[in-house]
């Protein structure tokens, strides 16, 4: 079976466009990537937990801010390593700069024996969608065209507040 994950696509208006807030993965698998490896906020759903709270929940862990307001379901995806993620949009303005990620450890490098902690996001950035499109991973780029169909639907933006 398939793991499954829940993330925010986390969208503001400026000017008239809709801009996206997307994540670049920590760790040093990812440290010198950067077209097609950025990403919607987005973890495991845990056992008893509902998508929408997973998602909020992995937001706060990976932003450092609680995301509330109104969360216009998105739909699934499938990554190209077979993991289901299903996705919501919330409007919200994040400062990328104030982004504090939790963090996580894995033995680097490979075989060596040693572990070392890495933060779970080390960047996030606004993105016009067309820039968007050339910088997230190609599985996710469906959401783009999934969020232009809910964005009139969406009516206030959400509010973001640091949980610490």
């Amino acid at each position: 079976m398939a793991q499954r994950s829940a993330g925010l696509l986390i969208f503001r208006r400026r000017g008239g466009a809709i801009e996206v807030l997307l994540v670049r993965p920590g760790g040093p698998y990812w440290r010198n990537k950067d077209a097609s490896a950025w990403q919607i906020s987005k973890g495991l759903i845990e056992p008893g937990e509902d998508a929408v709270s997973a998602a909020r929940r992995e937001a706060g862990e990976e932003l450092g801010v609680a995301i509330a307001g109104d969360a216009a379901p998105l739909g699934e995806i499938r990554q190209a390593g077979g993991k289901i993620v299903e996705a919501f949009a919330i409007e919200a303005d994040i400062d990328p700069a104030a982004v504090h990620s939790n963090s996580f450890e894995m033995e680097w490098p490979p075989r060596s024996g040693r572990m070392q902690s890495f933060p779970e996001v080390d960047a996030a950035r606004w993105f016009g969608i067309d820039d968007a499109r050339g910088m997230m991973l190609a599985s996710q780029r469906e959401l783009l065209d999934r969020l232009s169909d809910v964005v009139a639907t969406l009516s206030s933006p959400a509010r973001a507040r640091s949980p610490r």
